[in-house]
């Protein structure tokens, strides 16, 4: 859930001394190789960079590149480094603490990565991004009002934002609020015309493999499963459409379609070991 995002080194078109050109040259280099995806390449020429003129008061810029480039390269410490780097000298600068954030996040540092929302919610109060991501945080560490505020903030800023209004129907899901759930996710399913954040399949999908998960908090298998369906319809790689469609049909009693599902999970990226009280239940 982040998104790898490069900052652009500003060029001026002032006639700069001979080191000072070539820190702009190895800059532009580094920015054409990262539009071929030569990453190696790329990383080269911002090292370079960084040699060349140390104190260039741009280098924040060129730390937090390198630390896209070495994270997409999957070197995750260095990226993790090389971000703070770039804090060390720009320390309230909003896309660099949004790139480390979402590291932390992937390395499963959530309350490093809440810090850091937090730092640009201090100086963006209405940033759609950490609004959204802070308030995830707070629902997965079960900080639910924390939560609400933020989604209620966010919905304010962006009424039909997508994530927004998943988020608060998980919301509202977990807090016990079914009704309340199934509404706002009735109303996105519904949602019709211009301006609708259910632009793609995939994202239709995901809002019906939400809906069917609160139908089957209900107790409403049959709908559960019409939604289920209609999701794989959509997005045959939905893992967590075969997993809960399983999951219905053997609390129905229905063995061998659960099966089936459940294998077909598996194929889809869910683990065997993860799976397999359910699969012995299926003999």
């Amino acid at each position: 859930m982040y998104k790898r995002l490069f900052l652009a080194v500003l060029l001026c078109g002032t006639v700069w001394s001979a080191g000072a050109q070539t820190y702009e040259e190895l800059c532009e280099r580094a920015s054409t190789a990262i539009s071929r995806d030569s990453l190696v390449q790329a990383e080269h020429y911002i090292r370079q960079a960084l040699r060349l003129d140390p104190a260039n008061m741009r280098n924040a810029l060129l730390f937090a590149n390198l630390g896209t480039v070495q994270r997409m390269r999957r070197q995750y410490d260095e990226a993790l480094e090389s971000y703070t780097y770039a804090l060390n000298m720009a320390p309230r600068n909003p896309l660099i603490l949004l790139n480390r954030a979402s590291l932390y996040l992937e390395l499963e540092q959530a309350d490093k990565a809440r810090i850091d929302y937090s730092l640009v919610l201090d100086v963006q109060p209405d940033n759609l991004e950490a609004l959204e991501m802070r308030a995830y945080i707070y629902m997965e560490q079960k900080d639910f009002r924390a939560a609400r505020a933020d989604y209620n903030h966010l919905l304010e800023l962006s009424p039909r934002h997508f994530n927004g209004r998943l988020g608060l129907a998980m919301l509202e899901q977990k807090e016990g609020r079914l009704k309340e759930a199934l509404a706002i996710l009735d109303g996105m399913v519904n949602e019709k015309g211009e301006g609708t954040s259910l632009q793609t399949a995939h994202q239709h999908a995901v809002v019906y493999v939400a809906r069917a998960g609160v139908q089957q908090d209900l107790g409403n298998f049959p709908m559960a499963l019409m939604d289920l369906d209609e999701a794989i319809r959509l997005d045959k790689s939905r893992s967590e459409a075969y997993l809960m469609r399983g999951q219905i049909y053997l609390a129905q009693g229905k063995k061998s379609q659960a099966k089936e599902n459940l294998e077909e999970a598996v194929k889809l990226g869910f683990s065997k070991e993860e799976l397999s009280d359910l699969l012995e239940q299926c003999k």
